[in-house]
């Protein structure tokens, strides 16, 4: 991502001003671009994280369903867990940390509300919640905690199709941000003659801001336009 981001702010200072010394104003920009870069990244890990998470709280109800222990129903997610996914995945390496958990006997509770801390995730949280507030007050609480797994489930299944829909118009706009960039490379090597006057002058200097002044406050909006949080 860092090279990424670097690698695109030479680029720009390159295309808008044939020169490196902008870089020193315009590395601000840069930062946040790099920083957009790293919240698209943990955006996606914490969708993957939380698809898997809704796979394994409901491997878990249909355990206890099934008349399992807690204990028992985790270890069973655990072993259903790794066998869909890799072992680096980190649903595996956190269902395998309460395993490890069980086997020193710390109680259930305290585990789920480990994991929580662990993850800082809001539906975890949730979960956690709910499982301790079952745990203490001893009635049903494998309806409580199907009740609440199908309701995190849906929860997430509706974060995820938003997302879908969501796809198409954040390529769209990533398409749309490079064609300024296609548009002056194009221009530089099919009429230089016409693009040089907008280099190495006060003049052009003044243009080629202005221009990369209203794209890149385009291009924030876009970032907002195109995000939306369920």
């Amino acid at each position: 991502m860092f090279s990424k981001a670097v690698g695109i702010l030479f680029l720009t200072v390159w295309l808008y001003y044939r020169s490196v010394w902008p870089i020193v104003v315009l590395w601000p920009a840069g930062v946040w671009y790099y920083r957009s870069l790293e919240r698209e990244c943990i955006e996606k890990k914490k969708g993957e994280f939380l698809a898997q998470f809704k796979e394994a709280i409901q491997s878990m109800a249909s355990s206890l369903y099934t008349g399992y222990s807690v204990e028992n129903a985790v270890k069973e997610t655990q072993k259903e867990m790794c066998q869909m996914y890799s072992e680096n995945e980190m649903i595996c390496k956190e269902l395998k940390v309460m395993v490890q958990q069980i086997y020193i006997r710390l109680p259930a509770e305290q585990i789920f509300e480990d994991f929580a801390k662990r993850v800082r995730l809001e539906d975890v949280r949730n979960f956690a919640d709910v499982f301790a507030a079952a745990k203490r007050s001893g009635g049903d609480m494998i309806g409580i905690i199907r009740n609440t797994v199908e309701q995190i489930g849906d929860k997430i299944d509706v974060r995820r199709e938003i997302n879908t829909l969501l796809a198409a118009k954040q390529y769209e706009f990533k398409v749309m941000a490079v064609i300024p960039y296609t548009i002056i490379a194009y221009m530089t090597l099919s009429f230089p003659e016409f693009m040089d006057c907008l280099y190495g002058n006060i003049i052009g200097t003044g243009v080629m801001s202005v221009c990369l002044g209203i794209y890149l406050a385009a291009y924030a909006f876009g970032v907002k336009l195109v995000k939306i949080e369920v």
